[in-house]
């Protein structure tokens, strides 16, 4: 007879087992400190179990596990049935850093008791500006910031303009001076006096004796 009992409890449970069916948690959920934070956990089951919300915490020595109770600030809400699927939901009201850990259902019904998959809640502390600033003064930033970009393109470019004119001025300025030595010389006056000049490095100053005849008076030195 106890045999027989024993059976029957096992093949009661392992159809009770199949006929549960956890649907999926969402795995991870990250909410800013003091913001709420509502976190489910469903299933489809004729029966209708009693629940326990647990927190599981890794710590550095040992896993720490332990029994969600309501308080101010933690609470739980209605659970709801669609379309066959039951969900049971815990509310927070204001994060805290220490609310950080996952979060299961125990689901407990005779003899069968099961956790769902869970949710990981992760509360973290936002990052503060530092400088809080409205968009039109990034705005007026921006702009202020491609101006100056432009002035330092546009002022060395304009001086290295203004230097290579400068330059061209001077050397056709030297090359107009150089032309203005030569104005005023007398081609026909300087070809005269070059002329004389050779004929009388050719000449001498002095006149040959044997070639002069006797009437000729001869240059006195």
């Amino acid at each position: 007879m106890e045999f027989r009992l024993v059976i029957f409890w096992c093949f009661w449970a392992a159809a009770a087992e199949e006929e549960l069916k956890l649907e999926a948690d969402k795995p991870l959920q990250r909410v800013p400190v003091t913001d709420e934070a509502t976190i489910s956990c469903c299933y489809r089951w004729k029966e209708s179990p009693s629940v326990l919300w647990f927190k599981h915490v890794h710590a550095i020595k040992e896993p720490d596990s332990k029994v969600v109770n309501k308080t101010e600030n933690v609470m739980f809400k209605p659970s709801d049935k669609t379309n066959g699927v039951t969900c049971h939901y815990l509310f927070f009201k204001s994060t805290q850093l220490n609310d950080t850990g996952l979060y299961q259902c125990k689901l407990h019904h005779s003899t069968l008791q099961t956790f769902t998959h869970g949710t990981f809640l992760q509360v973290y502390i936002p990052l503060q500006k530092t400088l809080n600033l409205s968009e039109s003064v990034k705005n007026s930033i921006i702009t202020a910031e491609g101006v100056l970009l432009l002035m330092c393109v546009l002022i060395p470019g304009t001086l290295l303009l203004c230097k290579s004119k400068t330059l061209n001025e001077l050397s056709k300025k030297k090359g107009r001076e150089e032309e203005n030595i030569y104005e005023g010389l007398n081609l026909d006056d300087c070809n005269s006096a070059y002329h004389q000049i050779q004929r009388s490095n050719q000449q001498g100053p002095y006149q040959d004796v044997a070639s002069c005849g006797e009437d000729i008076q001869l240059e006195k030195p």
